[in-house]
């Protein structure tokens, strides 16, 4: 994994996690990854504006035993090329309620089932300028 990596920093149920952003202005996608540790993904969250064969689309998926699980495609496509986004991420017993900047929601099940992660990576043409669990 390469981009911007947070370790040892505890995400847990009843938490919620807000990210702002920048896409870059070429970008093809980027992705938010939540796990237990860098091999594993219980949440990855991959606005694609051309990417994988897919256009204006917000794929979200598991990476788990070193396979890809089943995608999710859901909520609208708020994202511009090098404009500023937000979404936030609430951490419930069973799913991941994520909201973006239009207000369109996914609800992405916690398939890993854990109550807290620790390991947060931003990957892609992305730049974060802003990062809060409360």
């Amino acid at each position: 994994m390469t981009g911007l990596i947070i370790k040892n920093m505890s995400f847990k149920v009843g938490q919620t996690m807000t990210i702002v952003g920048v896409a870059k202005p070429d970008a093809s996608n980027f992705a938010v990854n939540v796990g237990p540790d860098e091999k594993e993904i219980t949440m990855h969250i991959n606005p694609r504006f051309n990417a994988h064969g897919d256009e204006n689309v917000v794929v979200c998926n598991s990476y788990q035993g070193g396979n890809w699980c089943e995608e999710h495609r859901e909520g609208g496509f708020p994202f511009q090329q090098g404009e500023e986004f937000k979404i936030t991420i609430e951490f419930t017993p069973t799913e991941f309620l994520v909201t973006l900047s239009d207000g369109s929601t996914i609800h992405f099940p916690n398939r890993m089932g854990e109550e807290k992660y620790s390991f947060i990576n931003f990957d892609g043409d992305v730049r974060i300028k802003s990062f809060e669990i409360k």
